[in-house]
């Protein structure tokens, strides 16, 4: 287990360990594994979502692994989300309780709004424009005042919010009683978003990044591969996502790479260790190419109350499609 691990402080002095385990796209049948090896070599951070559709089989991971490897709850940080669906008031704390449910948990570390758009109850992945609630019928602060309530109510630590663009940002934290903690937002040397960085760090919520090694879609473009990013992996001695890996700490955002495979699971955690010179930051940086390997096309319905402008206003000056 690793003696040290960086964290990310929390506008109310909480922290959170700054790297964490993904499980988007992590199969039912093996994230229960990827879990337990996890935290076993020291993850003491676990990022889940409802709709990634394996909460149960995380939630026994995790109890297991409490009792045989004597893990304390404290130690713990358990994030997960709200899906669109679930964005009216009434169907907020309901998808809560079963969140706990499936964690087998009392309560929740972090809960985030998953994306800001909004769905008929029931209608997972809409397909139709009259699947889909407007945002004037359905602001997002009657939401986020539901999730207010789970705090008060003691189910949940800290809310927070994902794939918010600073508009977006700042419109919510106007209304809000609880500020919100954190955005997590695809974040990779291609898609760096310095100004909804800008935006959070004058705010004070902290960045989790998803897809830190540019996974996520399929196109032509593959970080890992990246001349510059092997450059540097052969100089450090490390492998290219460690490296990317350490960028993404070395920019005070949380990372939460996904892998099942033990060594990957191993080689990401002691990314910690890599300290990169500020110079070869500066090289990395230079890769940004405002591209999103998660571009929210699939919200963008015709005659739908969504659009890619839309989704990500002014924090999205290029996306190149896939």
């Amino acid at each position: 287990m690793m003696s040290f691990q960086p964290r990310c402080t929390l506008k109310n002095g909480t922290t959170i360990p700054a790297i964490g385990l993904g499980t988007w796209k992590s199969e039912r049948q093996l994230v229960g594994k990827a879990v337990c090896d996890a935290l076993k070599i020291g993850y003491r951070h676990i990022d889940c979502a409802s709709i990634y559709g394996n909460e149960t089989e995380i939630g026994e991971a995790i109890e297991y692994s409490r009792k045989a490897f004597k893990i304390s709850r404290d130690d713990l940080w358990l994030t997960s989300k709200l899906w669109n669906d679930c964005h009216q008031p009434e169907f907020v704390r309901p998808a809560l309780l079963q969140t706990l449910q499936d964690l087998k948990l009392e309560r929740l570390d972090l809960y985030l709004i998953h994306w800001p758009v909004s769905q008929r109850h029931g209608i997972k992945i809409a397909k139709e424009a009259n699947e889909q609630i407007s945002r004037t019928e359905l602001p997002l602060s009657e939401t986020w005042k539901a999730m207010e309530a789970l705090v008060k109510e003691g189910l949940i630590r800290e809310i927070g919010v994902s794939n918010f663009s600073s508009n977006k940002l700042h419109a919510l934290m106007k209304s809000a009683t609880i500020q919100p903690c954190m955005n997590q937002v695809e974040r990779h040397p291609y898609l760096q978003q310095t100004s909804l960085v800008s935006t959070c760090e004058q705010s004070k919520i902290a960045i989790t990044a998803y897809s830190p090694l540019g996974s996520g879609g399929s196109n032509n473009l593959n970080l890992l591969q990246e001349p510059l990013i092997q450059d540097i992996s052969g100089q450090y001695n490390c492998a290219p996502a460690q490296v990317l890996l350490a960028w993404g700490l070395a920019k005070n955002t949380i990372v939460i790479p996904k892998s099942i495979h033990p060594q990957r699971l191993q080689s990401n955690l002691d990314s910690i260790n890599i300290q990169l010179q500020k110079d070869d930051i500066s090289r990395i940086d230079t890769l940004e190419r405002h591209h999103r390997f998660n571009d929210g096309t699939i919200w963008a319905l015709k005659d739908g109350h969504y659009t890619c402008a839309s989704l990500w206003d002014d924090d999205n000056p290029s996306v190149e499609s896939q």
